[in-house]
């Protein structure tokens, strides 16, 4: 295994022991919120959310969210509300063996290959009420430990230089600028590596 490989992933092993893989059992959240696949019917509910998280230019269409849920329910996983019943908030993405990412995989659910190594994450939503309680740490570390154990290689995301420290806290290492310019915008371009 190439050393810079294995540093980086004793790195991403480290940060994630250290800050967010008992955040589940601390902040207690497993309790209040169920975490678990999107389902069919609730791509409506999906693609709400994703229009209040994101700007106009930058959120997927709701025909869009309809296709993601469509092409690959397996890669969504949302935090449903157990009091209420409705998502809080939800991660998804798609499978690819490519490992940059590009503006596509945001427009093209087609581009989704379920024997792909790598996961492109479109997006980490989480409605404005439920934010600020680690909501969106505990969806990333789910979404880490399940996608690991699936034997995923890398997880590949874009982000907001606003962003980039708390994706670093996550474990995932700043590439620098991204290829993709979704919605007229500069991204920086974050890996998690799951496995060499």
């Amino acid at each position: 295994m190439d050393k810079e490989v294995q540093e980086c992933i004793n790195k991403q092993e480290q940060i994630v022991k250290q800050e967010y893989m008992y955040s589940l059992a601390e902040q207690d959240l497993t309790e209040r919120f169920e975490f678990r696949n999107i389902r069919a019917d609730e791509a409506e509910q999906a693609a709400e959310i994703e229009s209040i998280c994101f700007s106009a230019e930058e959120a997927c269409s709701s025909k869009m969210m309809y296709e993601r849920v469509e092409m690959a329910p397996e890669l969504f996983l949302v935090a449903v509300d157990r009091s209420t019943g409705k998502i809080a908030g939800f991660l998804n993405g798609i499978s690819t063996d490519e490992c940059s990412f590009r503006d596509e995989f945001f427009s093209d659910a087609s581009l989704h290959d379920a024997g792909g190594k790598n996961i492109m994450l479109l997006g980490l939503d989480v409605r404005p009420e439920y934010r600020g309680q680690g909501l969106a740490r505990a969806l990333m570390c789910c979404y880490v430990r399940r996608e690991g154990q699936n034997g995923k290689q890398m997880l590949v995301l874009t982000c907001s230089q606003s962003k980039v420290k708390m994706y670093e806290k996550m474990g995932f290492l700043d590439h620098g600028i991204a290829d993709s310019s979704w919605g007229g915008s500069q991204w920086h371009e974050m890996r998690y590596m799951l496995h060499a």
